[in-house]
């Protein structure tokens, strides 16, 4: 399989199922921004203070791929042996944030990204992951998307809130609340 196929030197690409649409489509917007979170979750997975979050990191990129797969698919169109969103993702989600969050201080406050390189690279995925669903939550005003989506990577920007603050903990790096400046 080549790797340039040419076919989208016009601004155009096909969607699973054989649509062409403009590579500024609202669903090429939502699965790249998918695709990118991926990328960050790579960059997490290989952080060191990450070790014992591998396993699950692992099964994010594998959802995001299949959220990927469903999002690159046309609509109405069905294509083989397509993946799926489980409930079972979602729960694990809330299994993870539940566990790290039991070894945290409770929040008392806002906090502010970083700290550490690390704990950044995961503030920069969840943001990310948020924009990635308001992209989807854009295209599913316009057409059909499974709201499962939605509500994983909902979940997942938490996750990896909770994530950060437990790479901060594992690193011995002190969260920075934000502390608004008043105008007196």
């Amino acid at each position: 399989m080549k790797i340039y196929t040419k076919t989208g030197d016009k601004g155009t690409t096909a969607l699973l199922g054989g649509v062409r649409v403009s590579k500024a489509h609202l669903r090429l917007e939502a699965y790249g921004t998918v695709d990118e979170l991926n990328s960050y979750v790579g960059l997490l997975n290989d952080q060191e203070v990450n070790q014992p979050h591998r396993p699950l990191l692992l099964k994010i990129q594998d959802r995001l791929f299949t959220v990927g797969a469903s999002l690159a698919t046309a609509p109405g169109k069905e294509i083989r042996m397509a993946p799926d969103l489980e409930e079972e993702d979602i729960y694990l989600l809330e299994q993870a944030i539940d566990e790290m969050e039991n070894s945290l201080e409770p929040l008392k406050s806002f906090i502010l990204p970083g700290g550490h390189q690390a704990v950044s690279f995961c503030h920069i995925a969840r943001t990310v992951c948020r924009r990635a669903e308001r992209n989807i939550v854009a295209l599913h005003e316009a057409e059909e998307v499974d709201e499962i989506i939605i509500r994983y990577l909902n979940r997942l920007s938490d996750y990896l809130f909770v994530l950060g603050r437990k790479m901060a903990a594992g690193l011995g790096v002190k969260e920075v609340a934000w502390k608004p400046r008043n105008k007196n």
